[in-house]
């Protein structure tokens, strides 16, 4: 019991308060470790991009077929150089991309490494559709030998479609794609492809379109607010849960 301004309080909290408050709080505290986990994680590939953009260009690696989770972390966004010759048999031209509000494509062509039997895809950047868009644009190509410069990009697995992947891991190879569907691609076409993708640099000449990179990550501020906002709840529900369990008694 404590004394103040001549009066007495007793700290007798409900059975209802004490399980609120050890629901609340940590799961408060839960979701704001979430958010802040993902603005941490989109300023490390924030700090890695800016710093493969300053750095000397690797060699491009021509094993990786498949790709885990260290492979995918040791070569994502880095800048890496590769000389080849570009196959059109299976470019393609991925859908649904838009440049200063225009609709159109980026060419992505699979590029032969010199050497080996290796391909790698290299997204070209952006051209725009027609204006019937089923006409698809014709699309030209540089031959003979070129140097590719450019920073890995390893395209989302976590493609949202209404076809069935396996239906479509069974069709045949076709220009227009809605999804850079990697493992699908792979198998579609006849040819050893890396699990990597080069995005061409934007000032390289080796064939390229309007390559207007974006920063791969965004929100970082957003995530921080919802961070300090799911702290603040569970301090909240503190302070809540002690004036609601203080209680006037008689002397």
């Amino acid at each position: 019991m404590i004394k103040f301004n001549n009066q007495y309080f007793q700290f007798k909290p409900s059975l209802l308060g004490w399980i609120i408050t050890l629901i609340c709080i940590p799961l408060f505290i839960k979701f704001g470790l979430w958010q802040y986990g993902k603005a941490e994680m989109k300023m490390a590939i924030q700090d890695a991009y800016q710093a493969s953009t300053q750095n000397s260009a690797l060699t491009f690696p021509t094993d990786i077929i498949t790709l885990d989770a260290l492979m995918k972390d040791k070569w994502e966004y880095k800048r890496v150089a590769v000389v080849g010759q570009y196959e059109t048999a299976y470019q393609l031209l991925l859908d649904n991309q838009v440049e200063a509000t225009r609709p159109g494509y980026h060419v992505i062509t699979p590029l032969k490494i010199t050497g080996t039997e290796q391909y790698v895809l290299v997204n070209r950047g952006w051209i725009p559709a027609n204006d019937v868009h089923t006409d698809v644009p014709t699309v030209d190509t540089p031959t003979g030998n070129v140097k590719v410069e450019g920073q890995v990009w390893v395209p989302t697995s976590k493609i949202f479609t209404l076809e069935d992947k396996d239906v479509l891991a069974k069709k045949a190879f076709n220009t227009v794609w809605q999804h850079l569907d990697l493992k699908r691609y792979q198998k579609v076409v006849p040819i050893a492809v890396s699990a990597l993708v080069i995005k061409l640099d934007n000032k390289s000449e080796s064939g390229g379109f309007v390559r207007n990179w974006q920063v791969p990550v965004d929100r970082i501020a957003t995530h921080m607010g919802y961070a300090y906002q799911w702290y603040g709840f569970a301090v909240a529900t503190f302070l809540i849960f002690l004036y609601m369990s203080i209680v006037r008694v008689e002397e």
